[in-house]
């Protein structure tokens, strides 16, 4: 981790899926996949993955970590469970009519999506919290089928986590497919596979950008947001704790290569001090030292800059590690999730604090908020109006129809006149 200056460009993201290379080739997984079906899902998974695509039953592995786990370890994931639950279920969008004017009525109103796909990540650490995160939205909102795909294990089978997650979720089998690969197999269909209509989920670069193409694609899927590599920023002031802010940096860290983490500190000595201490924290983690390598650590002059730097850079995840959080929190308008004070750790957000920790990364939190029971809905207009309001609008609407130059709507309005 390295202290840069404040300047234009200081912050810019990493461009890996820029490359033109790496693009074409997440383009010629998909492309092959979506062409060859089952037998091209089975020969691109063999050849990234080692394996070939299974349906693997999640009792079994489930079971095994309700025999083997303490008590406490299946207590916490419960808790999980229930306060994702509660958060879901308590923001499921409501319906709503309203009377724009006399007997004319316009309701908006919601329907769950027929078929979704979870992409849960399974490569440096299979991530059952994912699972909880996007299965929990995805029942409330009443989807009616949930394919799930996570990358294979060694052993063929699945992680008892991910497999316990699926069971509280009511998931009674997972698929072992991951990358482009699999986001190809959910979005267009692969043997047993059927198409989605919409995927959610992070990943990694090979994920992320195979999502944004199939949705890009004739016939291909929604998507819910762009999500993943992983990101932090952490804005700091005195009242900072190095050890503590340093840890924080890390558990983003820790996810991908490619996550990008930034520290924004109003002092150059507690910039030193959480430096110091990455490097001292990193011997524990080192599957982090990838990532700290390109980390940043921005000082600025003011916690006002500090907010400015941040809706600039729009991270997925922000922890204000400052003495008066309260102050800044409504200043920020562009970030995935905002974890307020010393005494929360994102890492209450990634588990068991309730909202989803799906969020969107590469700057895409100045226009997108995360994972919620509504990206798996969608909005529905219904018009009613009675005898006298389809009079009452019909000549206006013919006259804006005219407008437009378009006679045969004028015509349609008129004929309700």
């Amino acid at each position: 981790m390295r202290i840069v200056e404040n300047r234009p460009g200081a912050l810019d993201r990493r461009t890996r899926r820029e490359d033109p290379a790496f693009r074409d080739a997440v383009a010629g997984i998909v492309g092959r996949v979506r062409d060859g079906g089952w037998d091209a899902l089975v020969a691109e998974a063999e050849r990234i993955d080692g394996a070939a695509p299974k349906l693997v039953e999640v009792a079994p592995f489930a079971a095994r970590a309700r025999a083997e786990w303490p008590a406490d370890t299946l207590a916490a994931v419960e808790l999980a469970h229930a306060n994702v639950t509660r958060f879901h279920e308590a923001t499921r969008p409501r319906d709503v009519a309203v009377e724009t004017m006399p007997g004319l009525t316009v309701a908006k109103q919601w329907r769950a999506i027929d078929r979704v796909g979870l992409y849960v990540p399974g490569g440096n650490a299979p991530l059952f919290s994912t699972l909880l995160m996007l299965a929990i939205p995805a029942l409330a909102a009443g989807v009616g089928e949930i394919v799930v795909v996570t990358p294979p294990r060694p052993d063929g089978g699945l992680d008892p986590a991910i497999a316990l997650a699926a069971e509280l979720c009511g998931i009674e089998a997972i698929w072992t497919v991951g990358g482009a690969q699999a986001v190809a197999a959910m979005a267009f269909g692969a043997g047993e596979i059927a198409p989605v209509a919409k995927i959610a989920g992070p990943g990694n670069a090979w994920v992320a950008s195979a999502k944004a193409l199939v949705s890009a694609m004739a016939g291909g899927p929604a998507i819910d947001l762009p999500a993943g590599p992983s990101e932090l920023m952490v804005i700091a002031d005195a009242s900072a704790d190095a050890a503590t802010v340093a840890a924080d940096l890390l558990s983003q860290a820790e996810h991908d290569h490619d996550a990008e983490v930034v520290l924004v500190a109003t002092e150059v000595a507690l910039a030193e001090r959480v430096v110091a201490e990455v490097e001292r924290q990193l011997g524990d983690i080192p599957a982090a030292r990838a990532a700290m390598a390109a980390a940043k650590a921005v000082v600025v002059e003011s916690l006002d800059e500090a907010v400015t730097l941040a809706n600039d850079w729009a991270p997925e995840h922000l922890s204000l590690a400052v003495a008066d959080p309260d102050a800044q929190v409504l200043a920020i308008r562009n970030a995935g999730a905002i974890f307020v004070g010393h005494g929360v750790a994102e890492s209450f957000g990634d588990y068991l604090a309730g909202s989803s920790h799906v969020l969107p990364t590469g700057g895409a939190a100045r226009a997108y908020g995360g994972v919620t029971v509504q990206s798996f809905m969608k909005e529905v207009s219904v018009l009613r109006a009675t005898p006298e309001a389809s009079r009452a609008v019909a000549g206006p609407a013919a006259t804006l129809a005219r407008l437009e130059g378009l006679e045969a709507h004028a015509r349609a309005a008129e004929m309700r006149a």
